[in-house]
């Protein structure tokens, strides 16, 4: 099984030298929230975008998440990671498309 994120391409980037990523939603973080908004699939992906993402210009990225020892939960049939993000957990980035 594989889990979804939706994440601003210089979110990513920044996360890159730390090893994790913190980033929960648009405009908000781990420390925010208490946990990262996931997707199980592009629908969900797609609801994420239209819901938070809609007017962003700036360019996104789909990163596929290997779910292997990270503390994830499904709460609203959404699945949300408690706790920060290993960049190692990523298997593929991608741009998003609607």
């Amino acid at each position: 099984m594989t889990v979804h994120h939706l994440a601003l391409q210089t979110d990513w980037q920044h996360a890159q030298p730390a090893g994790e990523y913190r980033i929960s939603t648009l405009g908000h973080t781990l420390d925010d929230i208490g946990y990262i908004h996931l997707s199980r699939d592009h629908t969900q992906l797609r609801t994420v975008h239209d819901t938070y993402y809609a007017t962003v210009t700036e360019p996104l990225l789909v990163l596929d998440i290997d779910p292997t020892g990270l503390d994830i939960r499904i709460e609203n049939d959404y699945p949300h990671l408690y706790g920060p993000l290993p960049t190692s957990a990523v298997t593929a980035t991608h741009p998003y498309t609607p």
